[in-house]
């Protein structure tokens, strides 16, 4: 099954920087699509995620935040 991650962060965020970097190399070892998206870009996502950043996101729906998992986020990507 093809999954898609996408991770919420802004600028200017070591948690995002950090997130981002285990994001890319777990997806990279798995094969998955991957991006980031700005949350202050977007009011809406600004404010369902702003103070929640990093945010995981996989297939549009919440995983985690702050910090990527990666047992968990592992296990999600490969059921």
């Amino acid at each position: 099954m093809s999954r898609t991650v996408t991770v919420l962060s802004r600028a200017n965020c070591h948690l995002c920087e950090v997130a981002e970097a285990d994001v890319a190399r777990i997806c990279a070892e798995l094969g998955v699509e991957w991006r980031t998206e700005d949350v202050d870009s977007d009011p809406e996502l600004r404010a369902e995620y702003g103070d929640m950043v990093p945010v995981i996101l996989i297939d549009g729906k919440q995983h985690g935040y702050y910090r990527v998992e990666e047992e968990r986020f592992r296990t999600a990507l490969t059921r």
